[in-house]
């Protein structure tokens, strides 16, 4: 069981372990390698790897992993292809401050819905799926942009490319059974944070298209409308990669598996349900309403802020906004990494206390945004609040996965839904009328950031304990296999299904944090099979 890290084995290839750029490694006794698994990286008992090497291919976990990304970053670009461009659509569609705003609300409305369908599909079909038919049904969308001819198309055109922000819970679900719960924060930070680098990457390239093709010849009215066949030919190109090269489970198309009879066909009323009653879910779809939430309402309202609050040119007001999605190459990661790095010496309760404490700074950064005078301020204010929100947001899915095994998908997807709705709430009551400025908005945002961060302190899981409560004293119900078994029934465990909970609940241990060494483990826990 206790392997030193880096010991070459069956499933290693010649990978050593010891290579450290860019790779980071479960290094825990209690994290077994299964070394009769034929993988390029080492793996747990689930076959998830437990090395993240950014620059690798190896498949299935690190072609999984960039696939996941990728797709995810193309939606982002798409969605929020329209927010640099408002100055001249605005004049083309003759728009209103409040057509504007709506829209905003209606570009991340729409995957309020289409998250929460996704968390299902991962569940019941599997992520490849998912990912690839939504990426390549939104395309259409995409390409109406370049018809639109009022207020009303464009709030519609907007409204269903939103939905392609779903691929966000395949995303994260991906990510959750390819690799090991110890590295879970970073691996999930960096897919997200990566993918939602989309919405700063757009700031720059649909100005810079819009300019090239302007340039050609076009009218700056018709040039913006070209420029939207490029997000759209990135929809379709990715969606055919994702089909083609993905794969739901390191051993495999869930479809294939269950077939087979390794992967058991679960129902989606059970899923649902297990899902729903458990509390912790409903905190964190509140949480991640004011951390991703908070993002995709800035990446609607920050270029034309600094466009009309300082005067400043399109290009320009545009290079500063990308500063904003463009964190999320490190910030999110950050947050990822700080969440496994808490977890480390302090268990789940680190993780907890990570999430509080990013989140919260954000939202005093939120607020100081909207206070700046100057344009030297207002650019670090931003700066410091997107690495704040972003950061919050990696932490959050550092924690999502020990939620619950059995339901990930749905929770995944509530969770997700909660940042978008958080975002349509904010954007409908600061940013959607002409009772508050966009300073003054920003600022009364960022009051909501650090209010409804608080529910985190509720968050208590019995086998590893909360913020500011420890574990359970109970023998038995203080163990990871009794809170993941908890979700199957006596007849399902006859049958064996729970087998799978029961491997990520040995796994999952290492959320005890120092007290891992001396906790005790009762008998008859840990499954014959491992």
């Amino acid at each position: 069981m206790a392997e030193a890290e880096g010991e070459p084995g069956s499933s290693m290839h010649g990978v050593t372990g010891r290579e450290q750029t860019f790779a980071f490694s479960v290094a825990s006794p209690i994290v077994p390698t299964d070394n009769t698994a034929k993988f390029d990286l080492p793996v747990d008992s689930e076959h998830k790897a437990k090395v993240f090497k950014i620059f690798s291919l190896a498949n299935p976990h690190m072609r999984t992993f960039h696939l996941s990304w990728i797709s995810f970053f193309t939606c982002f670009v798409s969605t929020f292809a329209a927010a640099p461009l408002v100055p001249i659509i605005r004049d083309n569609l003759n728009l209103t401050k409040q057509d504007i705003g709506n829209a905003g609300v209606a570009s991340v409305s729409g995957s309020i819905f289409s998250r929460l369908v996704m968390g299902a599909v991962c569940d019941l079909l599997g992520p490849r799926y998912g990912c690839a038919f939504l990426v390549m049904l939104s395309a259409p969308t995409v390409f109406c942009m370049s018809f639109v001819a009022d207020a009303g198309g464009y709030l519609a055109v907007r409204f269903m490319i939103g939905f392609s922000l779903a691929t966000f819970v395949s995303c994260q679900y991906w990510m959750s059974t390819m690799f090991n719960s110890k590295i879970i924060g970073l691996v999930n930070g960096t897919a997200a944070g990566w993918g939602n680098m989309g919405g700063g990457a757009t700031q720059l390239l649909m100005p810079l298209v819009f300019d090239i093709i302007g340039r050609a010849g076009a009218t700056p009215f018709t040039a913006w409308r070209i420029a939207f066949f490029i997000p759209g030919w990135l929809h379709i190109i990715m969606g055919i990669m994702v089909l083609t090269l993905g794969q739901d489970l390191p051993d495999g198309n869930l479809g294939a598996l269950q077939k087979k009879g390794e992967v058991a066909k679960d129902e989606f009323k059970k899923v649902l349900w297990y899902a729903i009653t458990n509390y912790r879910t409903w905190v964190f779809v509140l949480l991640y309403g004011y951390s991703m939430g908070v993002e995709l309402s800035t990446d609607n309202v920050i270029a034309e802020y600094f466009y009309d609050r300082f005067n400043l040119k399109l290009h320009t007001a545009g290079l500063i906004a990308a500063t904003f999605g463009m964190a999320n190459f490190i910030a999110r990661p950050f947050g990822g990494y700080a969440s496994d790095r808490a977890a480390r010496y302090f268990g789940m309760r680190g993780r907890l206390w990570t999430l509080w404490i990013l989140q919260t700074l954000g939202g005093v950064f939120c607020i100081w945004l909207g206070r700046a005078s100057t344009l030297p301020i207002a650019v670090t204010a931003m700066i410091l609040f997107s690495v704040g929100a972003q950061a919050a947001c990696g932490a959050t899915f550092g924690i999502i996965p020990f939620i619950s095994r059995r339901s990930l998908g749905i929770i995944s997807g509530l969770t997700g839904a909660g940042g978008n709705f958080g975002s349509g709430l904010t954007q409908l009551v600061f940013f959607s009328s002409t009772a508050f400025s966009t300073g003054t908005g920003l600022s009364l945002m960022g009051v909501m950031i650090v209010c409804c961060t608080l529910p985190v302190t509720l968050v208590h899981f019995p086998q590893w304990g909360s913020m500011f409560l420890p574990a359970s004293q109970h023998v038995e119900k203080s163990t990871e296999e009794f809170y993941y078994g908890s979700e199957w029934t006596e007849e399902e465990k006859q049958k064996g299904l729970h087998q799978q909970s029961i491997k990520f609940a040995e796994n999952s241990r290492s959320e005890r944090g120092r007290r891992v060494a001396s906790a005790p483990t009762p008998p008859n826990t840990t499954p014959s099979h491992v």
